[in-house]
């Protein structure tokens, strides 16, 4: 089977390839990428070509079973009713809020241009609409930066924090949601629904620490695997990647390993942060995703990223990044930070400084640019530092 030619980065244009390839009979679309591919499997639907936060691109092939499976599971889940996209089309997240209003039979709203919570409230807004005398529900899918800036904005602005309350449910995901900041989304009014999952699951598939219909989760050598039929067929041309991160168990079982470290208690996942983000701290394992958890939790510090530096003493230590806090202010966050750090963790894992910056890099998809970060303060970029 063909694919066609990358597609535009345009929503609109993203949304007409992509109707075409999962309701009828169109190429395959090309997302995230510039050079032009050729043979993908049958019933390719997409292959997502994404570099993620690390910089390691990967081109995902997900065929039409796997997004409509997706897309029912989570009807099935929350309902189903209008959807706004408010996040890339070209990214997963974005797809499958395509795919929802497709399967729905309701053509989507689409936000265009840079997030801003304005023109969100506005586009949430319009939405309104009735069907036989019922209010139909309206449903979107947000990355965590987004929803903080819109509870920021709704502190002031009562279009947005009506726009909030709007939806039935507001889909969470591409990383963790800091406990405060869902806090604050419930006190707003907002039904916000956590998920877990990433390209190679056609976006999330597990809501709420609970997996949608169909889909299995195992934990095997502390890694989180999932399976169900929303898996990916696997990366494009590359069989051994595929084979080492898709494999089929004894029973025929085909998983998908994530990566990510967690547990399984009472039937609920709990995610621990990613097996490679480790550094080695005085001779002690660092989880670096941990420590941002950690961090997060703190009042005001809610946006708060974690990456590795070189340490003279430790060997490998840590930075917090931050936006906007105050020069006088860095030296008590650091003693905040490594104080909260050490308690929760052991002292290994106290971050060596605190960097301040005016915006922190973010990718297409709203999530940090660690890669940027990393290379940023390896080159000894300025900021204001503790």
């Amino acid at each position: 089977m063909r694919i066609g030619p990358p597609a535009s980065t345009s929503p609109r244009d993203v949304l007409r390839a992509l109707r075409a390839a999962v309701l009828g009979a169109g190429p395959a679309v090309s997302l995230g990428r510039i050079d032009p591919l050729g043979e993908v499997p049958s019933g390719t639907a997409a292959v997502v070509t994404t570099s993620g936060s690390t910089g390691v691109p990967k081109s995902v092939v997900l065929s039409r079973n796997a997004l409509i499976a997706s897309a029912y599971a989570t009807a099935a889940r929350i309902g189903e009713g209008s959807w706004l996209l408010a996040v890339p089309a070209t990214y997963v997240a974005g797809v499958q809020v395509l795919v929802r209003a497709f399967l729905a039979d309701r053509e989507p709203a689409v936000l265009g241009g840079p997030f801003r919570p304005e023109p969100f409230a506005a586009a949430a807004l319009g939405m309104a609409s009735h069907d036989n005398g019922a209010r139909v529900p309206t449903y979107t899918s947000l990355v965590p930066a987004q929803l903080q800036r819109l509870l920021d904005a709704a502190d002031s602005d009562r279009a947005v924090a009506q726009s909030l309350r709007s939806f039935e449910a507001i889909l969470i995901g591409g990383q963790a949601l800091a406990p405060s900041v869902l806090e604050r989304a419930a006190a707003a009014g907002a039904r916000v629904v956590r998920t877990y999952g990433s390209t190679e699951t056609s976006g999330g598939c597990v809501y709420d620490g609970v997996p949608l219909d169909g889909v299995a989760m195992a934990i095997v050598e502390g890694e989180v695997r999932l399976a169900g039929p929303t898996l990916a067929e696997g990366y494009l041309d590359e069989p051994e990647r595929t084979a080492s991160l898709f494999p089929v168990d004894s029973d025929g079982t085909r998983w998908y390993r994530t990566g990510d470290g967690g547990e399984i208690v009472d039937g609920e996942l709990h995610v621990s942060g990613r097996l490679d983000n480790v550094i080695v701290s005085g001779g002690v394992n660092v989880s670096l995703d941990r420590v941002e958890s950690t961090v997060r939790s703190l009042a005001g510090l809610e946006a708060a990223v974690v990456v590795p530096i070189s340490d003279a003493v430790w060997g490998q230590g840590s930075a917090v990044v931050l936006p906007h806090v105050e020069v006088r202010e860095v030296s008590s966050v650091l003693e905040r930070v490594r104080a909260a750090v050490g308690e929760a963790l052991g002292a290994p894992a106290r971050p060596a400084r605190v960097v301040v910056v005016d915006e922190v890099p973010a990718l297409d998809s709203g999530k940090p640019d660690r890669a940027a970060l990393r290379r940023w303060l390896a080159a000894g970029a300025p900021g204001t530092r503790a």
